[in-house]
């Protein structure tokens, strides 16, 4: 008996699994097959990039696996650097080769579309399945379903076309897996990460609950069909941490849930529950101690209004994410807009008045430096457009709001401006036709808010100088690298030379684009360094950085401090 699962990746409001992301759906897939009996050699996982470059064998899995499980789904796609999200057509395809058993789930049984601004379709009017099965609900309780009791065998049943052990998949009920089951499952599937391509090094998203707290949910959004606030024990999260760790993972971000701050949180007749930091303390201090030596500890949503409405709580909570985590997090709020008529037209969390206070909460006490080079923890703001009410006033008072934010010297790690995807099922679903009438004016605007929010705002974040320590040397491209540090929302850094891939190096900011910085090895060796990469030694002339390419080799720090006038200044940027 072999499985096949491959991951087309997901990208939710409350779950990433795009390179160098693993989502927990792979892993609990692989933990329920676990728990029915199948061996660890008896479960392959790719991912779609890698089956696109069709390696030796990867076509004799397709072929061969007895279960073929897709994971898929993209309901807030972005762009990607170095990975793309499967496709309708390929989807077809693999099922068309396919022998095996096939099913297909994660979020893409709530529909797919190819980008914002443009609705979601159904997935099964709009995927040819063959004789796949789509899982309506959770994939993974879907997937632990199919087998009898028992199962896990091998050979052929009476039958004669379904592995032994295995269920019709018509038969078997769709069903939302229970925590319990998660429980067991994501431990057990945690070794999985080793057939990750970028193994050792990927990020694995962590989830501590899914479900939306509040009694009204925004006109948009997807979490609700996940049910209610369904809060994993703090115990079974330490516990898959530890399986992860002790499997050779070291990159890991709570971004699992819609909002952490509410994690375990009471219900106090607020607008959302009220946070319960013991249980947040409990958390960042079990997973700390079950990896002790992890490299990033990062988070992702964070919901603005429970900041605003529990600011004494809140505060609390993030004095544990500051003392457990590592540098360089983001509380990504969902603020959606600042026009008051669309807040009200959508069933919106909070006012810009409360997401401001919420920003301010998170700038007094993580803005400062922290040991990667980037702030503690800042806050990454989500604007979505074409929303019920919409107007060309609308794009003011956001543009109002963020610039409010800039003059006001308070730090956003990022700005993400998106248009809806109305899926299926959500009150906006028929009803989003602004983001088709205003298509120009958003793009207009968003090409603002970049050159004259985002490009200043990212030079106060990193200034020219600062020292980015780790970043992932990714992709080549005309004669640059490409590279991330790896955790929440990384900044694109850009190189002037090739520099090795997959391997770290600590970087010097040079220079600022809208989204992404330059730079260069930090310290950077001028005996060996092309000039190009010595003219951007910052705080330096081109007459001055190509006198100091010109007098290569420099015997040692003295000898270079001696020959060059202004060495003192960039001394601490170069190695001899």
């Amino acid at each position: 008996m072999k499985a096949l699962i491959i991951d087309g990746y997901v990208d939710e409001p409350a779950c990433l699994g795009v390179p160098p992301y693993i989502s927990p759906y792979s892993r609990y897939i692989a933990g329920a097959l676990r728990e029915r009996g199948l061996s660890e050699k008896e479960i392959h996982y790719l991912t779609i990039d890698t089956l696109r470059e069709n390696p030796p064998g990867t076509g004799e899995l397709i072929g061969k696996a007895a279960l073929l499980v897709i994971i898929a789904g993209m309901t807030v796609p972005g762009k990607y650097l170095r990975a793309s999200p499967i496709t309708l057509g390929e989807i077809e395809t693999i099922f068309r080769v396919a022998n095996g058993v096939k099913i297909i789930g994660g979020p893409i049984r709530l529909g797919f579309s190819n980008e914002g601004g443009r609705a979601a379709k159904g997935a099964e009017s709009g995927i040819n399945l063959g004789e796949a099965v789509l899982a309506k609900m959770d994939l993974e309780a879907f997937v632990y379903d199919l087998f009898e009791e028992g199962a896990g065998g091998s050979g052929s049943d009476s039958r004669g076309s379904l592995p032994t052990g295995l269920k019709a998949p018509e038969s078997v009920d769709h069903r939302f897996r229970t925590t319990a089951e998660i429980g067991r499952w994501g431990p057990k599937g945690a070794f999985l990460i080793r057939q990750h391509p970028d193994y050792p090094y990927c990020m694995c998203e962590l989830e501590t609950y899914r479900g939306c707290g509040r009694r009204v949910h925004c006109s948009f959004c997807t979490e609700p069909f996940y049910g209610a606030s369904d809060y994993r024990p703090v115990e079974d999260v330490v516990a898959e941490v530890s399986a992860l760790y002790s499997n050779g993972a070291r990159y890991f971000r709570i971004g699992r849930q819609p909002d952490l701050f509410s994690y375990h949180g009471a219900d106090a007749g607020g607008p959302v529950p009220k946070p319960v930091p013991e249980v947040l303390e409990r958390l960042y201090k079990g997973i700390r101690n079950s990896a002790p030596e992890l490299s990033v500890l990062h988070m992702d949503n964070a919901n603005p209004i429970t900041l605003a409405t529990y600011p004494k709580e809140s505060e609390q909570i993030l004095k544990t994410i500051i003392k457990y985590h590592t540098s360089g997090d983001v509380a990504a709020f969902g603020m959606e807009t600042a026009d008051p008529k669309v807040f009200a037209a959508n069933s919106l969390k909070a006012t810009s008045e409360e997401v401001f206070e919420a920003i301010k909460l998170v700038n007094r006490l993580g803005a400062g430096r922290g040991t990667n080079g980037l702030p503690e923890i800042l806050p990454g703001i989500n604007f979505v457009h074409g929303l019920m009410g919409e107007t060309k006033k609308t794009f003011q008072l956001n543009y109002d709001f963020l610039l409010q934010v800039l003059n006001s010297g308070l730090l956003l790690r990022r700005i993400n401006i998106r248009q809806v995807m109305a899926f299926p099922g959500t009150p906006i679903s028929g009803r989003d036709e602004a983001a088709r009438k205003h298509k120009k004016l958003f793009l207009d605007y968003k090409e603002q808010v970049r050159k004259n929010i985002d490009l200043p705002m990212l030079r106060r974040v990193v200034p020219e100088g600062t020292v980015l320590k780790d970043v992932m040397c990714e992709v080549h491209g005309r004669g640059i690298t490409f590279g991330r540090q790896l955790g929440s929302y990384p900044l694109l850094v850009g190189i002037s030379a090739l520099m090795p891939l997959r391997k770290f190096t600590d970087i010097t900011v040079t220079g600022h684009g809208m989204r992404s910085i330059t730079g260069i090895p930090h310290p950077l060796p001028v005996n060996t360094a092309s000039p190009a990469l010595i003219r951007e030694i910052p705080g330096i002339s081109r007459r001055a950085a190509d006198s100091i390419a010109s007098g290569v080799p420099y015997t040692s720090r003295e000898d270079f401090l001696r020959r060059v006038s202004e060495g003192d200044k960039i001394i601490s940027f170069i190695e001899i």
